[in-house]
């Protein structure tokens, strides 16, 4: 799908608030709102922009606990599998596939410590891991919704 500067500026907008109307936007873009709201549409329908969705703050809830666990998982273990386990824990925020040693890299927010050694604990009894490795978050340093980078002239 193409994506013009217009397009980028729309998202650009959206990821700061999606809350905002077409109308906002297409000031901001110089289009009507109609047009903005044909660009969106597009934008949906070519799997651009996936969702519209509320960003909560894991403190504000009382979740102020994170870490990154690498797992280390038997042979046979496929991407499936790992994404039918972690969507089973709901202190899973994210999980990946990763290169180099760990077949899989998941990032986990608790309330406080002892939550975070139950989620663990629930997530090394998954058939499939072996072992695992983690690493708790002491500060985030950059914390940004998605961008697209601005394109380059050449």
């Amino acid at each position: 799908m193409q994506i013009d500067d217009i397009d980028q500026r729309i998202i650009a907008s959206l990821i700061a608030d999606a809350r905002q109307s077409y109308a906002e936007i297409g000031t901001r873009v110089s289009l009507s709102a109609p047009a903005v709201k044909r660009r969106v549409d597009r934008l949906r329908a070519g799997g651009v922009i996936r969702a519209f969705t509320t960003v909560v703050d894991p403190a504000a809830v009382g979740w102020n606990t994170e870490a990154f666990v690498e797992l280390f998982c038997t042979g046979r273990t496929t991407p499936a599998q790992l994404t039918v386990a972690t969507r089973r824990h709901p202190e899973v925020v994210g999980a990946y596939t990763v290169s180099g040693e760990a077949d899989a890299l998941v990032h986990l927010r608790a309330a406080d410590i002892t939550h975070l050694e139950q989620a663990l604990e629930r997530l090394r009894a998954e058939p499939f891991v072996t072992s695992t490795r983690s690493m708790i978050v002491l500060s985030r340093l950059v914390d940004s919704p998605t961008v697209i980078p601005a394109p380059t002239g050449g």
